[in-house]
């Protein structure tokens, strides 16, 4: 379980790093080159057109187009995806 939540950490400062404004679209070889692991997430949120953003805590990806991702975080007050 520790190493489970050591990954999940990891993975969600990465995000953080690479998302400081809320939403960024960023390549699979940034988060690679960090050590982003993609087996591991907390959740799983489905939008109404049926994408999958996978999320670490509070931060969560989608990839939109191959090797392209999407980074958004959750508004903490609505628990809504952030737009901007």
């Amino acid at each position: 379980m520790r190493k489970v939540n050591k990954i999940l950490r990891k993975n969600r400062r990465i995000l953080a790093e690479l998302n400081p404004d809320g939403k960024a679209n960023v390549h699979v070889d940034r988060l690679n080159d960090r050590g982003f692991s993609f087996n591991y997430h907390t959740h799983i949120y489905t939008t109404k057109e049926g994408r999958e953003y996978r999320f670490c805590y509070e931060f969560g990806y989608l990839e939109f187009k191959p090797d392209w991702f999407v980074l958004v975080r959750r508004d903490q007050e609505r628990g809504e995806k952030r737009v901007q």
